[in-house]
Formats: structure tokens, C-alpha cells, sequence
């Protein structure tokens, strides 16, 4: 009996479910973004209504706007993930060559690095 061949592709079926996950944490990511930059508009607003220059409101409005660009590199992120699915190869950890677990996948859908690869670094 011939030893089993390690897989080192996810199915179109297992993509196809990695591009709906995926799908959805983008859409997710993109409203949260907006939430983010429609506060941060609130806020300069309400700042500039009662002419206050306290430090407060430009305070909160470094915190919206570092969270602003976090999302911003998180949707990218995801973007990349679904480029990577279209080029057929997603799940493929970038150090090692081999297959990144469906369940960090599922957990970190944007993974490039394998639990291996990543506790090496």
C-alpha cells in the first residue's frame, strides 16, 4: 500500500467556503470602517459646535482614527485573501510551501503562515 500523499491544495469546494467566510468578515470590516470614519466626522463636528479644545475630543479622535487605519490594514488583509483564492494559491503557509490547517484558516482567514511558520519567527 503506497503511503498517502500530503494534500497541498484546498478543494474548489473548500475555497469556496473560504470565499464566503472571508466574503463576510470583509463586509464586516468595511462597516466597522465606516462606523469608525462617520465618528471621527461626528467628532469635529461636535468640537467645532462648542468651540471646545479641551485635548478630549482630540484624543478620542487619534483612538478612532489609529482604529481607523487598522481596519484599513485588516480589509486589505482580506482583500489579499480573496486575490490568493482567485490565484488558486490560498492556504499555501509562504514559508514552508505546505497547507495551513482549514482551522487557523477559519480562525485567521487572511493567514500567510502556517502555526509552524509563525512560532518560528
Amino acid at each position: 500500500m503506497a503511503p498517502k500523499k500530503e494534500k497541498t491544495r484546498y478543494t474548489k469546494t473548500e475555497l469556496k467556503q473560504f470565499h464566503q467566510l472571508i466574503t463576510t468578515k470583509l463586509e464586516e470590516a468595511r462597516a466597522q470602517l465606516d462606523f469608525y470614519l462617520n465618528s471621527l466626522g461626528e467628532n469635529a463636528e461636535v468640537n467645532k459646535s462648542k468651540g471646545i479644545d479641551d485635548g478630549t475630543g482630540s484624543s478620542e479622535n487619534e483612538r478612532l482614527s489609529n482604529l481607523a487605519t487598522r481596519q484599513r490594514k485588516h480589509i486589505v488583509h482580506l482583500e489579499n485573501a480573496l486575490l490568493r483564492i482567485q490565484n488558486g494559491v490560498y492556504g499555501v503557509c509562504r514559508e514552508t510551501g505546505k497547507l495551513i490547517s482549514a482551522d487557523r484558516l477559519r480562525a485567521v482567514p487572511h493567514a500567510t503562515l502556517s502555526i509552524e511558520a509563525k512560532q518560528s519567527k
